[in-house]
C-alpha cells in the first residue's frame, strides 16, 4: 500500500514525519502512541490527523520518505560516464551505509517484530528500499555502458547478487549489537571485496 495515496501533504507534514521517525525508532509501532507522536512532532493530534488518517499510514509514510532520502544511489545510477567498476564500488559503498544505519538497522527490527500482525509494514519498507534500488541498480546493469564490460543474463538476479554480497557478516554484526560503529576502513574493506567478487562471476573475458 502506497502511503501518499491516502495522505495529503502541507506546511507541517515534514515535521509530522520526523516527529513520528523519532517515535517509532524509540517504542516500535506498536509501542508508539498518536499522542506520543504529535508531542515529538510539536503539532496537534487534529494536525496529525489532518494529514494521516491512522498509525499505520504513518509509518508507513515514514518508511517511504526516509528511503526516498537516500538518493545518492539514484543520481550516481544517472551518471553515464562513470567507470563501471568505480560505480559498483560506489553503489556497495552506499547500501552498506544504509544497512549499517541507525533507521536502516532500527526499521528492520520493527518491520520484523510486526512482521506477523501488520505485514504491509515489511512490505513497504521492502518495496521503499531493497526493491527500489534492486530495480535501479539491475537498470544500470542494462546500460550500454555496463554492458560493454559485464556480460549478465539475469540482470534483476545480478542486483539481488551485489546487494547479497555487501550485507556480509557486518550487518549481522551490527543487527546483533556486537558491533555498532564499524570504522569506515571496514566498510571499504566489504565495498571492495564484494566489487572484487561480483567481477570475477560478471566481467567479460
Amino acid at each position: 500500500m502506497n502511503a501518499d495515496a491516502r495522505i495529503r501533504k502541507g506546511r507541517k507534514f515534514d515535521q509530522v514525519i520526523e516527529g513520528a521517525k523519532a517515535v517509532f525508532l524509540r517504542e516500535g509501532f506498536e509501542g508508539a502512541s498518536v499522542d506520543e507522536i504529535a508531542r515529538d512532532a510539536g503539532v496537534s493530534k487534529a494536525t496529525l490527523y489532518s494529514y494521516f488518517p491512522d498509525k499505520q499510514h504513518l509509518f508507513l509514510a515514514v518508511i517511504e520518505t526516509e528511503c526516498a532520502h537516500q538518493s545518492e544511489l539514484e543520481i550516481l545510477l544517472h551518471a553515464s560516464d562513470q567507470d563501471v567498476e568505480e560505480t559498483l564500488r560506489i553503489i556497495c559503498k552506499t547500501l552498506i551505509t544504509f544497512f549499517l544505519s541507525r533507521f536502516g538497522q532500527d526499521m528492520f527490527r520493527v518491520c520484523v517484530a510486526e512482521a506477523q500482525r501488520f505485514p504491509e509494514l515489511g512490505r513497504s519498507f521492502y518495496d521503499s528500499g531493497p526493491r527500489k534500488w534492486g530495480r535501479k541498480i539491475a537498470q544500470y546493469l542494462d546500460s550500454p555502458g555496463a554492458r560493454a564490460v559485464l556480460e549478465i543474463e539475469d540482470s534483476p538476479l545480478a542486483a539481488d547478487q551485489l546487494a547479497q554480497l555487501c550485507r556480509a557478516d557486518l550487518m549481522l554484526k551490527v543487527l546483533f549489537g556486537i558491533e555498532k560503529d564499524p570504522p569506515e576502513a571496514e566498510i571499504d574493506r566489504v565495498a571492495e571485496e564484494a566489487v572484487k567478487t561480483f567481477l570475477a562471476r560478471y566481467r567479460r573475458v
